[in-house]
């Protein structure tokens, strides 16, 4: 029988010695009356009136000294000492806490004092169990090298890792604050749905999947865009959302086929407008959780104090690659320059693909302070309204230690214009591009023939900006559940 199962036999003895007493191993309720926090910032107060109260939380450390035992016990908010004498609680029920595990869950009825060593503690004069638990915690986790575990067993993670619970403390600290900026600005938020019949709003793989009620084949949305720009269309003019999307490619430090975004389509703006509000919104949530705009990311030390540089994406490329995408159009000969700079560029179809490939292998690692990226070839970008210079795009992306954050530009109002240009991503698709669309939305171009205002659309990644904020190299460690291939 191997260590596990031995110390899971003698729990499950326990939780039975527990059950014969007659007390529920696992009841509905507690009769909490305080966090831990509370009593230990009031703690002069709670102690001087010995006034009785309850705590509860999970037990993480056992200490007896013959008559007396000390216990750790730990809730959401924090953690104090249990002081357990038999003289107070009696031999009867002294002996009974022989049941409890590091790891179960229990109440404690008691008076607040503090040691000769000045440590802050609770005298039991009673208590219950909460929750028996049957598997021990693990002993030496600070050590354990195999983050498989840690992503696998999440739980485990949260419970024996304080720094990485924090982490999800401020990922949600800063959605929260990101949705307060833009409800203060005017914005409202919406819900587009996750099923779509056709992917659409971005170049990606989508997942499939089937409505047995209809027998309709669906889609899981890769972006929100065409919903959300169809209230555009219907009379809301500052409309966001956050939520799930969901895209069929690789799994790296940058990326998870399910990760979290949110966009916002805002009418009568341009991308011009965008970038001094991308500041405002960023510099805000920067201030909101790292109180200042200068900070150490992977042991780099970034500045976003604005106004942040604008490069254009010819010039940068032209720069470090000696390739002038303005005067090459064509497409084998592009690839053709590629080669000799030896990028790879098997797989990638149509100029566009390879004018990006360029740009991140060539020139995005090396953009380490924030940066707004500018004027994108417009075959990049067939949703987006084209600036007076022909084949360049009213489009920025802010880049931030060679990562792309937030994409954003002037939505293209045209419809005949946004009818062409997919037409164009689908031949493109039709070529072998798996992440071109296979067919044209033409709800969506049926909303543009209604009217659309000038209108200007925004979307940043959460997780990699949560990973930014909390100094994280891979995404896995900033979402909860990050998918993963199941063991066999």
């Amino acid at each position: 029988m191997s260590t596990i199962n031995k110390l899971k036999k003698i729990r499950l003895e326990k939780l039975e010695e527990i059950k014969k007493a007659g007390i529920d191993p696992y009841p509905a309720v507690s009769e909490r009356t305080h966090l831990i926090e509370e009593v230990l910032k009031s703690f002069e107060k709670f102690s001087k009136s010995k006034k009785e109260i309850i705590l509860a939380g999970r037990i993480r450390s056992i200490r007896g000294h013959g008559g007396s035992t000390f216990v750790d016990i730990e809730d959401a908010s924090g953690k104090i000492q249990v002081y357990f004498k038999q003289d107070a609680l009696g031999k009867e029920k002294y002996k009974f806490f022989e049941n409890f595990d590091i790891g179960d869950f229990i109440e404690i009825k008691g008076t607040l004092f503090k040691t000769k060593k000045e440590q802050e503690t609770l005298e039991a004069a009673d208590f219950k169990i909460l929750s028996k638990s049957l598997l021990p915690l693990p002993e030496k986790w600070h050590g354990l090298q195999d983050k498989e575990i840690r992503f696998r067993k999440r739980y485990l993670d949260l419970i024996m890792n304080k720094e990485i619970k924090k982490r999800f403390e401020v990922r949600s600290q800063i959605i929260k604050e990101m949705r307060n900026f833009l409800e203060d600005n005017g914005f409202i938020e919406a819900e587009t749905p996750i099923f779509q019949s056709l992917p659409g709003g971005a170049a990606a793989k989508p997942f499939k999947t089937n409505l047995k009620a209809l027998n309709l084949e669906l889609y899981l949305r890769i972006a929100p865009e065409l919903y959300l720009k169809q209230l555009i269309v219907g009379g809301f003019e500052k409309v966001f959302e956050i939520g799930k999307l969901f895209r069929n490619e690789g799994i790296d430090r940058e990326h998870n086929p399910e990760y979290t975004s949110c966009e916002f389509y805002w009418a009568y703006q341009n991308w011009q407008g965008l970038m001094e509000f991308s500041e405002k919104l960023i510099c805000y949530l920067i201030e909101k959780t790292k109180g200042s705009l200068k900070f150490e990311y992977q042991e780099k030390q970034l500045d976003f104090t604005p106004p942040w540089p604008r490069i254009k994406f010819r010039d940068c490329v032209l720069k470090e690659s000696g390739i002038d995408i303005s005067k090459i159009k064509d497409e084998k000969k592009l690839r053709k320059e590629m080669e000799k700079l030896g990028i790879k560029t098997k797989g990638e179809i149509g100029y566009g693909k390879l004018c990006d490939l360029l740009f991140k292998e060539k020139v995005r690692k090396k953009m380490i302070q924030p940066v707004f990226l500018t004027e994108h070839p417009i075959e990049l970008c067939p949703l987006v309204k084209m600036n007076s210079e022909k084949n360049i795009s009213q489009r920025f992306q802010l880049i931030v230690a060679g990562m792309e954050i937030i994409n954003a530009y002037s939505e293209l109002n045209d419809p005949q214009e946004q009818l062409k240009r997919l037409e164009q991503q689908v031949e493109i698709g039709k070529r072998g591009d798996e992440e071109a669309p296979k067919n044209i939305d033409k709800d969506f171009i049926e909303a543009l023939e209604y009217g659309m205002p000038p209108c200007a659309g925004w979307g940043i990644g959460i997780d990699r900006l949560v990973a930014l904020l909390t100094d994280t190299s891979h995404l896995r460690e900033i979402i909860l559940f990050p998918t993963m291939k199941p063991k066999s």
